[in-house]
Formats: structure tokens, C-alpha cells, sequence
């Protein structure tokens, strides 16, 4: 794909969903909100999931031109999808916490995401929005570090798709730097994440050995 057809297909997408896009940017908004303040804990979870399931289906079937798009991203976006809202479910008692200082600034970014695309040079449609496969992903990545209990498949996926932030030389969408910087950030998760079940496995067998 060259740069030409990526920002066609994009104007493409823009033109004909900008009224759902509104709906789901309002949606998602919402729903972090009120997992934020403890009212609904799995909103968010929910919210991000509609957003990815939507990616897949609105962006990547009916714009999606490469293969590469229908045998990576359509499924990646999918099981996303699907994986938000099987965790909306399982743990819905799991409290989305307050961002932390850098978590505040990977938001900032995936506010300024249509701003610094414009910024380089961008207008509507051939331009990022917030409901666009690399913001969705920027800003599900960001939220999902906020839940204590994490689907390491899931943050795997969402990193996986973060990492391609590294394409933004290539089609001249430098915006997508924000996407390079949450995979990164997805990395330091998973990361987390393992050390934390060694830990906690490394105490149960000590608690076992003490109770023998």
C-alpha cells in the first residue's frame, strides 16, 4: 500500500462514518468517566470494546483493501473486541484507577491526536480522528493500564498493533508516533505482568513450604 491509497482509504472511512464516530467518541468518553469514578467499573471496558469490534468491522471489511489488513488487522481488532467485553464481564468489579502522571500524558496525546494531525498538514477526511484504528488503540491501551486484573492475550494484541506505530515514517503519518509510544508502554505491561504472577507464584510456594 502506498501513501497515496492508506490516506484514500482513510478519507474514505471518514466520510462515510463521522456521525458514528461522533456517537462512539461520546460513548467511549462516557464510559471511561464512569469507570473513573467507581459507578460503573466495567464502562470502559465495554466502551473500548464496542470501539475495536466497530474498528474491525466498519474500517477494516468494508475499507480494508490489502491482505495484510484482512489476515492482521481485521482479527486483531476482533478479539480485541470480543476479549473488552468477555473482561467487562468477568471482572466487572475491577475498579478502573486514577491515571498516573504518565498515563495523563499518553491521554493528552490521544486527545491531540486530530490536532497534530492537522498540524502536519492533514484535513478532514484525509486526516486522524479519534475513532481510527491507531488512536482506538493508543487510548485502549492507556485505559486497560488503569484495571489491576489484565487478559495478557488482550494487551498483548493491543501492543502487538501498537508497535506498528513504527509505519508512521512510511505513509507520512507522523501522528502515529502517539501509537509507537503506547506499544512501548504496552511492553512495560506485559512486562508487569509476568513479574507480578512470578511473585505471586514465588509467595504461594513459600506459604505452602511454611504450612508443611
Amino acid at each position: 500500500m502506498n501513501t497515496q491509497t492508506f490516506w484514500g482509504v482513510i478519507g474514505n472511512y471518514n466520510l462515510q462514518t463521522w456521525m458514528m464516530q461522533a456517537v462512539l467518541f461520546v460513548l467511549i468518553i462516557l464510559g471511561i468517566i464512569l469507570s473513573y469514578i467507581g459507578k460503573v467499573k466495567w464502562a470502559a471496558k465495554l466502551s473500548l470494546g464496542i470501539a475495536n469490534l466497530f474498528i474491525g468491522v466498519a474500517f477494516y471489511v468494508c475499507y480494508g483493501t490489502e491482505p495484510i489488513q484482512q489476515y492482521f488487522a481485521l482479527p486483531l481488532f476482533m478479539i480485541s473486541g470480543i476479549l473488552f467485553l468477555y473482561e467487562s464481564y468477568r471482572n466487572k468489579e475491577d475498579k478502573l484507577e486514577k491515571p498516573n502522571f504518565f498515563q495523563m500524558f499518553l491521554l493528552l496525546l490521544y486527545l491531540l491526536y486530530p490536532v497534530i494531525s492537522i498540524l502536519l498538514g492533514g484535513k478532514f477526511p484525509q486526516m486522524a480522528t479519534y475513532i481510527m484504528p491507531c488512536p482506538i488503540i493508543s487510548l485502549s491501551i492507556v485505559v486497560y493500564a488503569g484495571y489491576r486484573k489484565k487478559n495478557k492475550l488482550l494487551l498483548t494484541l493491543l501492543t502487538a498493533w501498537g508497535l506498528t506505530g513504527v509505519k508512521s515514517m512510511m505513509f507520512n503519518a507522523y501522528e502515529d508516533l502517539i501509537l509507537l509510544i503506547c506499544g512501548i508502554y504496552g511492553i512495560v505491561l506485559i512486562i508487569n505482568e509476568f513479574r507480578q504472577q512470578k511473585g505471586n507464584e514465588s509467595v504461594d510456594v513459600e506459604e505452602k513450604t511454611e504450612n508443611e
